[in-house]
């Protein structure tokens, strides 16, 4: 199979008449969240909450008057919990995609890291429940999975805050889960625009940290879609695991520039050289479906049911779902393929 036959099923969800408000909505993903949000369903209002005004000015020019009817752009940061809880008056759904993602960032600022990633968790779950938000989705990254860098120890804390929250949440209902995915294809900080850059400006090599590195690889609209997905399946706690393909960094430098050689520049502090979305001690509590994994919660005080895993199947004892050993893997010309159609 490969990449651009990965689907998900949004066909459940109902976003009419709904308030949505997405964190970090001025990011890559947030843009492309709103985009697909507006082009497809009728929400009651959806808010862009984010730090930057200049970006969320820039992001209300793309938009027609009737789209913008139903936007509302607000200013503010995940670390101050009463912006927070002011912005999630009369909200339904909350997608928390606000986050310090960039690894060596993260290990050169700690304290910055740990604000935004862990108590800026901490104040989306004290606001939902407060103002009574009935679904937040978290996104999280491959990299909370065994972490060995801040950026993902941060969002495996994270993760857990997100899961815990559903105990907190007591009566008031508001559920929480979490949807943890790969690279983003063509994010900003990925590599594919730091390579089509060198590639413009004529550079003679294109750096490749290590010719074994492998990576889990899912397109901006794929994990727009994937979240969405998982709106009407989730039962509070689960973390949610796309099935997505792989492929070596040295392979797709040699799809986007087959003729440039690779100047191996080594691996930088906080990498791996391959990622896992699913670790043995995590198999567990996992099931499959026929396009994700769901790692349901080990504990469970609140009235938990498990919507999401109708027609599952555990995985099997010491199951691992890794960037280097996935049965799914990314070609060349679909690589070029997708490359061709995605957002600029």
């Amino acid at each position: 199979m490969t990449e651009a036959k990965t689907k998900f099923d949004t066909a459940r969800v109902d976003l009419s008449d709904k308030a949505v408000l997405v964190t970090g909505g001025t990011g890559s993903f947030g843009r492309h969240f709103v985009k697909t949000v507006l082009a497809g369903y009728r929400p009651k209002r959806l808010i862009v909450f984010s730090r930057d005004e200049v970006k969320q000015h820039d992001m209300a020019q793309n938009f027609t008057a009737e789209e913008k009817s139903v936007l509302r752009f607000f200013i503010g940061d995940v670390r101050d919990h009463d912006r927070l809880e002011m912005a999630m008056r009369g909200i339904d759904i909350v997608i928390h995609a606000a986050a310090l993602k960039q690894v060596p960032a993260a290990e050169y600022n700690p304290f910055e890291c740990i604000k935004t990633n862990v108590h800026g968790a901490e104040n989306v779950v004290q606001a939902a429940i407060r103002t009574g938000v009935k679904q937040v989705v978290a996104l999280s990254t491959d990299k909370a999975a065994s972490p060995v860098n801040l950026y993902g120890a941060s969002k495996l804390a994270s993760d857990k805050i997100f899961v815990a929250a559903n105990n907190l949440s007591g009566s008031v209902g508001t559920r929480f889960s979490v949807v943890r995915y790969g690279n983003v294809l063509g994010s900003r900080g990925s590599v594919v625009p730091l390579y089509q850059k060198l590639i413009a400006e004529g550079a003679k090599t294109l750096p490749v940290t290590d010719p074994r590195m492998t990576r889990f690889w899912i397109t901006l609209d794929q994990g727009v879609h994937f979240v969405l997905s998982c709106l009407p399946m989730m039962g509070g706690g689960e973390i949610c695991i796309p099935k997505i393909p792989s492929m070596k960094v040295v392979d797709m430098a040699t799809a986007l520039a087959p003729d440039l050689p690779h100047e191996v520049v080594g691996i930088r502090p906080g990498e791996k050289l391959h990622e896992v979305m699913v670790t043995e001690d995590d198999a567990v509590s996992t099931v499959e479906l026929s396009d994700r994994y769901v790692i349901e919660p080990a504990i469970h005080l609140w009235d938990w049911e498990a919507p999401a895993t109708n027609g599952s199947k555990p995985v099997a004892e010491g199951f691992r779902y890794a960037s280097n050993t996935n049965e799914d893997w990314l070609d060349a010309e679909t690589l070029r393929e997708l490359m061709a159609h995605m957002e600029q």
